[in-house]
């Protein structure tokens, strides 16, 4: 397994990341695994028509040559601006730790359940270290009694901070019909990553990058040319724009230079726990049927989502909605390491080829 860490940096350029149900009028911060996935593939299959065929059939073996996590917010610390903060979800189950009482517990709930991303530093001392401290209940309780109050190891390591990294707004358009010329007046959730203006010549767009987001691929083919055709398909993506309203300009982004894994990614991506069962928690969107009985254990803990959408293909020349399907989120907990695999969701009246929607898991190692 080679892990590579990639962080997309958008700098002006807006994004827009719908999910099930939401409505133009609403955006996500980041987009899930299963979407990521889709955006490569088909920016892969622009640039390598002859190969996409045998890269989906190596994806659909016990050993597919990647996994992809979701993206993720970062965003650069104030006091060390070459250092990054990044976000992981909180996983469902409690860490190690946590108030076993209902009286302690009633004090923290509700600023706990606010939490949905920690910093990677305390991600890793909840899941994989020591756990949950009197100091760190006492930082929920300062938090909740003054959102100022920031001065705790939680507050300084950026855990109160993440919506911070981005600002939501809503940008209004007029849709023209085309027969009756019609209008019809609406608005467009749009996400702003976080930057600020630099004068320096040699970057084009004038402005340095504060934020942004980034996603994990767990490489585990030896195959450099398929990495390098990889690479080169994410920055013509990059180049497209992901997510919606790209028309308008959104979604655009450039690669930040790559960096090797940092000593605390490296100890999450491989932990010496000590307990003697290990749980796993999911950093991907995963779909596998059935699920294996090995992984519904008494603690396992989970969210279900429901994923459909609109299938973008070169041969279908109209709109069309691709099967739904219900994934396991980000943050599920399971007793053993999910694998996942790609959800067939083509639709019925689509004979043209395979559309499919990937399961394919990425998970952390956690103390149970």
């Amino acid at each position: 397994m080679v892990y590579k860490l990639i962080r997309l940096n958008f700098g002006r350029s807006p994004t827009h990341f719908g999910e099930t149900g939401i409505g133009l009028e609403q955006t996500s911060e980041r987009i899930r695994s299963d979407a990521l996935f889709s955006a490569w593939i088909s920016a892969y299959a622009r640039l390598f028509p002859g190969d996409i065929e045998t890269l989906l059939d190596q994806c659909q073996t016990a050993n597919p040559p990647f996994r992809l996590s979701s993206t993720f917010v970062y965003r650069r610390s104030l006091d060390k601006p070459d250092q990054f903060i990044d976000y992981l979800p909180k996983p469902i189950q409690h860490p190690a730790g946590y108030p076993s009482t209902s009286e302690r517990e009633l004090k923290i709930t509700k600023t706990y359940k606010k939490i949905h991303y920690l910093p990677l530093k305390i991600w890793q001392r909840w899941y994989q270290g020591t756990g949950f401290s009197n100091e760190d209940y006492d930082a929920l309780v300062a938090y909740g009694d003054d959102p100022d109050n920031k001065i705790n190891e939680l507050g300084k390591a950026g855990a109160f901070d993440y919506s911070s990294a981005f600002k939501r707004y809503k940008l209004p358009k007029v849709a023209i019909d085309r027969t009756t010329r019609a209008t019809n007046f609406y608005h467009t959730g749009l996400n702003q990553f976080d930057w600020s203006p630099d004068n320096q010549p040699e970057r084009k767009d004038g402005v340095t990058n504060l934020a942004g987001l980034y996603f994990l691929v767990d490489f585990r083919t030896a195959d450099e040319a398929l990495k390098n055709k990889l690479m080169a398909a994410l920055h013509l993506l990059g180049e497209d724009g992901i997510g919606g309203e790209r028309s308008s300009g959104a979604g655009r982004f450039e690669l930040l230079p790559e960096e090797p894994l940092s000593s605390l990614w490296k100890t999450v991506l491989n932990p010496k726990l000590t307990s003697d069962t290990v749980h796993h928690s999911l950093i991907s969107l995963y779909w596998e049927n059935p699920v294996p009985d090995v992984m519904l254990g008494d603690a396992t803990c989970y969210i279900l989502i429901e994923r459909g959408g609109w299938i973008a293909s070169p041969f279908s020349g109209r709109q069309l909605r691709r099967k739904k399907v219900h994934m396991f989120a980000e943050g599920s907990v399971f007793t053993g390491k999910p694998d996942g695999k790609l959800a067939d969701v083509t639709p019925a009246q689509f004979k043209k080829h395979h559309i499919y929607r990937s399961g394919i898991a990425l998970s952390l190692a956690v103390q149970p």
